[in-house]
């Protein structure tokens, strides 16, 4: 089974378990990184992961 490198903002905000407005905020703000390719947005899977282990550093 092939493993997702990255997905779109909704799948992305299931992951942090937010709503996709603010996996668009993020991204506007460059907390999150993201690509687009043709007419899609496409946040690699290593920046939710960046941007979670900032955030666990920035709590603890």
């Amino acid at each position: 089974m092939i493993e997702k490198k990255s997905v779109r903002p909704a799948e992305a905000a299931a992951l942090l378990g937010v709503c996709r407005d603010t996996v668009y905020v993020l991204m506007r703000s460059g907390r999150l990184r993201s690509v687009k390719l043709g007419r899609a947005r496409l946040i690699p899977v290593a920046a939710i992961e960046e941007l979670l282990s900032a955030t666990e550093e920035f709590a603890a």
